[in-house]
């Protein structure tokens, strides 16, 4: 008689690479993941949770693309064939392929290709780390990839202090959006601002796109991609026209104010409807709205980051918070970096004091071209790709795909699915999927930590991360007890238990129905200017870095202009299928990725919607569906970041054509929206 499997509830959280990091209420019969939805468990993300999470999740975890052992390439690299071996097999390869290299040149001949797939402390971050700093391989800076830019733009201003949780902005009777399409990419914002329009809050969206949030806005400014910094230098300027800087919480909390004003003073109405391409009464509407408001909330997207002066259009919009004395009361601040109130120990979770000195470091950006510089001393011998699907995130997708493809570079790749860049591997680790091992979840969109424990077995013979890298430390003889603690040891190493905020709980031990709201000091509400001390050398918002200075040149920020070789340029923002490229290989993202373009540009080059069209550069053609829409501004393409190699017939994504040459004006962050093209009918 066959005994009948009833379906049960589990909680968990969601790892992805998103702002809000949500509680989940996953559906599991036997051994299966048959849905996935919201809970209550975090107040901010109360049962909500993006379409694409819900859709995708039990396909990615149970689907055609799981790894679930381990393979050793037997055909050409990149061609996919592989056949199954041992765990043991596949351990000894990666310890043969490191060992070759260094024998030959060296621990920094190794290298580790990895970024932020999954945000659980142990997950994104911990033994790997420690593998990796005592194995004495080169150091990779992640951020410049993505979200580097606005995190020391914010940092710049306020030091790693918490920004206002987002919960907050109901309070405000001014709500600013600035490059963040929050129903795609900060879902819960959303609610919070369908809250504060109940109490009459006055909404200001600005974006090259007319997203959903700005189709509900009162104010919708459709900005030229990149000028952010030339509309914020012309507010603060007529702000100061017209009287309406905040002089006593400027002498009481700022400095750098008169390097900051001579640079935005250069800066007119005029330089806003030309350089930023607004109507003249648009913009003496939103500085009339930002001069009337009592109490202003501003949230700024990542989108920002992604042109030459990003860094400094990030800093020129939180800056007119502080001009304008929007600190210091609830409702009024930068939503930005709420998760830095969380007591991380990042340091001893990953242990960087075992970094031998003197290791080199290489910004993740200028992988594909370290990999091929012949001069490069000592080479890169081998890597391993884990948590990144590289192929479809990276810039200059095609130089990366000719680095990728050296015979004599040894590869180890390590993932839930197969994906676009393991098929260039040697042999591949069958990673577990977050829902198969137990982690602890801070977030950077909201202030609330998180445990989750496993909800299934895991699946086949994947392993989490952390049993990975013990494994392959144990293969290389590193016999510290570091090398040793179990996933409970990791995770309280990972967060402070003795700090007031874990509320009495050890990180490992917090309970899985709790979601615990990291506070300031005495239990208050995090408020910048009150409770939260601007954590920067003088304890004030510094409008002038010096640190920015000494590193880059920008001690304030400046407006920079990129040469264009061809007339449209290319937008490729966050999907409402995939978070980055994390569900590319699922059925939601099947068939040609769509291109939209302004109803102007389609007409003069013979587009309709429906039709495929080759958007090109001199790096390479990507063959995209049309959608005619007003919703983009002429001048301008708007493609979702993500897709996979097999979206397009010619075998590239949009990351084909954007360069990894032009830089961002701080950390020299990627500039994925400074990408110039041309479209036609295929």
């Amino acid at each position: 008689m066959n005994e009948i499997v009833r379906a049960i509830t589990k909680p968990s959280v969601c790892p992805l690479d998103c702002p809000d990091t949500c509680s989940l209420s996953v559906t599991v019969s036997g051994d299966t993941i048959e849905a996935v939805h919201g809970s209550s468990v975090n107040p901010f993300t109360d049962g909500v949770i993006c379409n694409k999470v819900a859709r995708s999740y039990p396909e990615f975890v149970h689907g055609e693309g799981r790894l679930t052992r381990p393979l050793r390439r037997v055909g050409k690299r990149g061609d996919g064939r592989y056949e199954p071996i041992s765990w043991d097999a596949a351990i000894d390869m990666v310890h043969d392929g490191f060992s070759r290299a260094i024998e030959q040149h060296g621990p920094q001949s190794v290298m580790p290709f990895n970024y932020a797939g999954p945000h659980g402390e142990l997950a994104g971050g911990s033994m790997d780390r420690r593998f990796f700093h005592k194995l004495g391989a080169t150091l990779l800076n992640r951020g410049p990839l993505c979200g580097a830019v606005r995190g020391t733009a914010y940092t710049s201003l306020y030091g790693p202090a918490p920004g206002m949780p987002p919960e907050q902005a109901r309070d405000a009777d001014l709500v600013v959006v600035w490059g963040n399409n929050v129903t795609v990419s900060n879902l819960h914002l959303m609610r919070v601002l369908k809250d504060a329009r109940k109490n009459g809050t006055r909404l200001v969206v600005i974006d090259p796109k007319r997203t959903k949030i700005a189709e509900r806005a009162d104010l919708f400014l459709q900005i030229k991609p990149g000028t952010d910094v030339v509309l914020a230098f012309a507010v603060a300027a007529e702000l100061e026209r017209r009287g309406a800087l905040d002089s006593d919480f400027i002498g009481r909390w700022t400095t750098g104010f008169d390097r900051y004003m001579k640079e935005a003073r250069k800066y007119a109405p005029a330089d806003a409807v030309d350089s930023c391409g607004l109507p003249a009464e648009a913009f003496a509407e939103f500085v009339d709205l930002y001069a009337q408001a009592r109490t202003v909330a501003a949230s700024f997207g990542n989108g920002i980051e992604r042109g030459r002066s990003g860094g400094s259009g990030l800093r020129a919009g939180m800056a007119l918070q502080a001009l304008t004395g929007n600190h210091g009361r609830r409702g009024a601040g930068v939503i930005a970096k709420p998760g830095l109130a969380a007591p991380k120990t990042t340091d001893r979770l990953q242990r960087p004091d075992l970094i031998p000195e003197g290791t080199r470091t290489f910004n993740i950006v200028d992988v594909a071209r370290k990999l091929l510089d012949a001069d490069l001393d000592p080479p890169v011998m081998a890597t391993m790709i884990y948590n990144h699907n590289p192929v479809c995130t990276h810039p200059d997708q095609k130089t990366l795909i000719r680095a990728l493809s050296r015979e004599d570079l040894f590869i180890a790749g390590c993932d839930v699915v197969m994906t676009d860049s393991l098929a260039f591997a040697d042999v591949i680790l069958p990673a577990a999927s977050h829902f198969e091992f137990d982690d602890i979840y801070g977030a950077y969109g909201q202030n609330y930590v998180q445990r989750a424990a496993p909800v299934i077995p895991r699946v086949g013979e994947s392993l989490p991360n952390t049993e990975i890298f013990r494994r392959l430390a144990a293969r290389f003889g590193f016999d510290d007890p570091i090398f040793r603690e179990d996933d409970a040891a990791l995770m309280d190493a990972a967060l402070d238990a003795d700090d007031p905020r874990m509320q009495g709980h050890r990180p490992s031990e917090v309970p899985l129905d709790q979601a615990l709201e990291m506070k300031a000091a005495g239990g208050a509400e995090p408020i910048m200017c009150d409770t939260v001390i601007p954590a920067t050398a003088s304890g004030r918002i510094e409008l002038y870095s010096q640190d920015l200075e000494d590193r880059f040149g920008y001690g304030v920020p400046r407006y920079e202009t990129v040469a264009r070789s061809f007339p449209l340029v290319l937008i490729s923002p966050s999907s409402d299928k995939r978070t980055n490229a994390t569900f590319g290989g699922c059925s939601e993202s099947d068939g040609p990725e769509i291109v939209e373009i302004n109803p102007a540009d389609a007409a003069s080059r013979g587009l309709t919607s429906g039709a495929m069209a080759i958007v090109s550069n001199d790096r390479a053609k990507v063959a995209l569906k049309v959608l005619v829409t007003d919703k983009v501004r002429a001048g301008v393409l708007y493609s979702p970041k993500g897709t996979w190699l097999r979206s397009s017939e010619t075998g590239n994504t949009v990351n084909a054509l954007i360069s990894a040459d032009i830089r961002a004006d701080i950390e020299e962050g990627a500039c994925y929206n400074e990408t110039f093209v041309e479209i036609a009918a295929q």
